[in-house]
């Protein structure tokens, strides 16, 4: 531990958004709160993070300003649902976040289903970027509750999946199980397309987007196998019909992210980029990372995915590179000392366990209660930290 004996210390405050409670601008804010009753002389930068996943739209827009323009779109069960695009201050890039139009969270428990979720919603976005005339559209890929290969983006693009006898496919991941052609050109006037994503998954196969990631949007072990072959077969058509998609598309790294969104943009010519990559250039991290004393950062869930490509590892990690003490604060922390050392933090603190434990109701104080418990866990950091 470093001796908390540094006076008018400066603290960066990079934490990821609390999935289900609060975005990442308010967990930084409340931990802030907390700091500066204690220590009000310290200088604190706060610099929300996002990898692709929700809030990528929102910290981008306050790390590059621009127009964040509103977009009337569709959820995974084609309900209404708002969305938006960030146009950069000339017009020529434009970003966007597939979670706003599919994602798990824009879903009941009872209402996950992979075989039926479709990504038509994110197609609506992507065409409002090409006619908003941006000639680059970012896409952030991250928590989805859809698994058709961008079927349904594409569909809304201009091309439809259909079967044997040229009828539409019904939308849903289930469905492409009986593709057999493609009708229509995508609409995208030559707009070049990112995918932003930390997950290097391929498309198909055990480490595939069905198999990894279904089951966390309600499939059944039944399920996978049967979206994993429908994807290989609408993978097959992909390859076969649509000009310019690469051959080796089921197998190329990230196309598995976001349900196969991945594969739909490599297969429309577009590359992926790593996501908290592209967010942490954005928001000048690196330079504020060799100006500070200490880093607080965190997430809504510390665990043995976090030190694998997520915000806290890439946070962690430069820290480490830099000799600078990382906090990890988050609503429950799974994570050994020991493995979060190696990764560079130096100490983590848990929400839940802040609240007196998940035997004492501390799993539910955490989630009603989540910028009372951060602001209480700023406090107690300063009180360790600073003086």
């Amino acid at each position: 531990m470093w001796p908390a004996t540094l006076l008018g210390m400066r603290v960066l405050l990079c934490p990821d958004k609390f999935a289900g409670t609060l975005p990442a601008q308010e967990v930084a804010a409340a931990v802030a709160t907390g700091w500066q009753e204690v220590a009000s002389g310290d200088d604190l930068v706060i610099r929300p993070l996002a990898d692709g996943g929700p809030g990528f739209v929102a910290v981008l827009a306050g790390a590059l300003g621009g127009r964040r323009l509103p977009v009337s779109t569709v959820d995974p069960l084609g309900r209404p649902a708002a969305g938006e695009i960030l146009l950069t201050a000339d017009g020529s890039t434009a970003y966007l976040e597939s979670a706003q139009a599919c994602g798990l969270h824009l879903l009941s428990a009872a209402e996950r289903d992979p075989k039926a979720t479709t990504s038509y919603g994110l197609g609506l976005l992507v065409t409002a970027a090409v006619e908003s005339g941006a000639r680059t559209v970012v896409i952030g890929l991250g928590g989805s509750g859809t698994n058709d290969a961008g079927a349904g983006m594409l569909a809304a693009l201009g091309t439809t999946a259909l079967d044997q006898a040229g009828q539409a496919l019904p939308y849903g991941g289930a469905a492409l199980a009986a593709v057999a052609a493609l009708d229509g050109t995508p609409r995208l006037r030559g707009v070049r397309l990112v995918a932003a994503t930390d997950v290097d998954n391929p498309l198909l196969g055990l480490h595939g987007a069905s198999n990894v990631y279904g089951p966390q949007k309600g499939a059944t072990r039944e399920d996978v196998l049967l979206l994993d072959a429908a994807l290989e077969r609408f993978a097959d058509v992909l390859v076969r019909d649509l000009p310019g998609c690469p051959p080796q598309l089921g197998t190329l790294p990230g196309g598995g992210a976001a349900g196969g969104l991945g594969a739909a943009v490599l297969a429309l010519g577009g590359h992926c980029e790593s996501g908290i990559g592209l967010v942490t250039h954005a928001i000048g991290l690196d330079a504020a990372l060799d100006e500070c004393d200490l880093v607080i950062t965190g997430e809504g869930s510390f665990d043995h995915q976090s030190l694998r490509g997520k915000v806290v590892a890439g946070v962690a990690g430069a820290a480490r590179d830099r000799g600078v003490p990382c906090v990890v604060v988050a609503g429950r922390v799974s994570t050994g000392r020991r493995e979060a050392a190696s990764a560079g933090v130096t100490d983590a603190y848990s929400l839940v366990e802040h609240f007196g434990g998940e035997e004492r109701g501390g799993l539910e104080t955490a989630m009603s209660r989540p910028a009372d418990g951060l602001r209480e866990l700023g406090a107690r950091l300063a009180r360790q930290w600073s003086r």
